[in-house]
């Protein structure tokens, strides 16, 4: 086996290359100059510089591959449209044109993400359709998995497409790193009461998925929903994490109703006036706290035989010993000294 992988330099795949080579696997992942790769020190990689706006380089990069695992993304909840439309429609575009050149390919995995369902009020099976909330996020993710569709339609590319819940654990920023600053900062809110189940994912087993998906003969063609299926809701995950960061509780709480406006509110003049950084709240992040993540992983248990290891308790202790042991308090000091 010989894997190609994106997004290594991130969280999903990071972990993704270190569990490939701990397989004995071949591995060449693409980074840009200058990519932070330390979490990847001293394994036996191939890295291929250049990034997915760049389709000769892609081409060279994934000739010899056999597997090829997409896990870049611009996933934030803020960001300017053209970033999003780039990684995730554009150059998905660019990758899968780049994969048609690759003759020995067995398999192309792609990482797309339960938000291209619309955030609906009830969690719906694979074969619902992409939903367009309005969210640049939701949207080019939604098009870039039909760009997916398309080449394995009229290409006949091998393709397997897993839409991931909420993805936690160690070098985690968005649900990890971020979630935990919010609550040392007493700023973390939850929406009506954090009742809401969370779709929660630790990192290691939407790997595993990865793996599974990229070896089952069944998985060709195929969709899967995938998360820990533990139905932990946002206060269950608050609650504890707090509690192993030695921390206070939210005591922020909004109705889903008015979490809604203010997000609306505080987006209005970022985007009209380009202000930097993020809003304090944001619509991705009100529809990600409220509505029910806790998609149905049957047809993933099925045919990837997916079936977490680890507890959900478990995988939030070690999210916390990860920030516990250096990362969050370096974050901290790295942010104090910007602010001076």
């Amino acid at each position: 086996m010989k894997a190609f992988v994106t997004g290594a330099s991130g969280f999903l795949g990071g972990r993704l290359v270190q569990m490939l080579v701990e397989r004995g696997v071949e591995v060449t992942l693409l980074a840009r100059p200058g990519s932070v790769l330390s979490h990847l020190e001293g394994l036996p990689i191939h890295v291929a510089q250049g990034d997915l706006s760049d389709p000769l380089t892609l081409q060279a990069a994934v000739t010899d591959a056999s597997h090829i695992f997409h896990c870049a993304a611009c996933s934030t909840d803020w960001a300017p449209p053209a970033a999003y439309l780039q990684a995730n429609v554009l150059g998905v575009r660019n990758l899968l044109a780049a994969a048609r050149h690759a003759s020995g390919l067995e398999r192309f995995v792609h990482v797309s993400t339960t938000d291209i369902y619309g955030y609906p009020l009830t969690p719906c099976s694979e074969d619902s359709p992409f939903v367009d909330s309005g969210l640049p996020y939701n949207q080019t993710k939604g098009l870039g998995e039909q760009a997916v569709w398309d080449a394995h339609r009229q290409h006949a590319l091998p393709i397997t497409i897993l839409r991931p819940a909420t993805i936690f654990g160690p070098r985690g920023k968005d649900f990890t790193l971020e979630v935990a600053t919010l609550l040392r900062q007493r700023l973390m809110a939850t929406i009506d009461g954090g009742r809401a189940p969370g779709g929660f994912t630790y990192v290691d087993h939407v790997v595993q998925a990865m793996l599974s998906a990229a070896h089952s003969g069944a998985a060709i063609g195929q969709a899967y929903n995938i998360s820990d299926g533990t139905g932990a809701s946002w206060n269950d995950y608050l609650s504890l994490f707090a509690a192993k960061l030695h921390v206070p509780r939210p005591w922020i709480n909004l109705s889903f109703p008015t979490a809604m406006a203010a997000a609306r509110l505080f987006e209005t003049p970022h985007r009209m006036l380009k202000l930097p950084g993020r809003p304090l709240l944001t619509r991705h992040a009100v529809y990600l706290l409220g509505r029910n993540q806790e998609f149905p992983i049957a047809k993933a248990q099925r045919d990837l035989k997916f079936k977490p290891e680890l507890s959900f308790e478990e995988g939030v202790e070690r999210a916390a010993a990860w920030l516990r042991e250096g990362t969050w308090p370096d974050h901290q000091a790295k942010q104090s000294r910007v602010k001076k």
